[in-house]
């Protein structure tokens, strides 16, 4: 039997994110389907959650069923983390982002009702309408720093 946790313990939701550059340094962003239940009409990066599988056996997974890329877990380091909270008395969210050194394929619109499109933005230049998380992670990630907080009060 598993024991209970601390009662001021919350489960954390891990979500696990693709950060992708091409040979030119662009990183490739999904825009959200504007009826998508999680930031609809931004754009973001391929990102998914676990399923009862690891993190890096996640990624592999989302990126083939998300945009058609075929990734090795061989080919995947670990570039960052965040823990958010998007929303006051949100559900606290641990974001893990992944580089991916080689992939096969090219982005392609594998779920329409959650992603419209694929784009590579320089990360000078990304739009406006960028998941704020996500905006920070490709510029932590460009900076070096694998570890940042959001959202939180306290």
């Amino acid at each position: 039997m598993v024991p209970e946790p601390p009662s001021r313990t919350r489960m954390q939701i891990l979500g696990v994110h693709l950060h992708l550059e091409d040979a030119d340094g662009r990183v490739l962003l999904g825009l959200r389907h504007p009826d998508s239940p999680f930031a609809g009409g931004m754009w973001h990066t391929l990102a998914g959650h676990c399923e009862q599988e690891s993190a890096t056996a996640c990624l592999v997974r989302e990126a083939e069923e998300e945009a058609g890329l075929l990734i090795s877990p061989a080919d995947v380091s670990f570039a960052h983390a965040v823990h958010l909270v998007d929303e006051p008395g949100g559900q606290p969210r641990i974001g893990f982002f992944f580089r991916a050194h080689r992939w096969q394929g090219s982005p392609d619109v594998r779920e329409p009702d959650r992603c419209t499109r694929w784009q590579w933005w320089d990360p000078q230049a990304l739009p406006d309408a960028v998941v704020p998380y996500t905006r920070a992670a490709i510029a932590h990630i460009k900076a070096g720093v694998t570890y940042a907080e959001m959202g939180w009060t306290a």
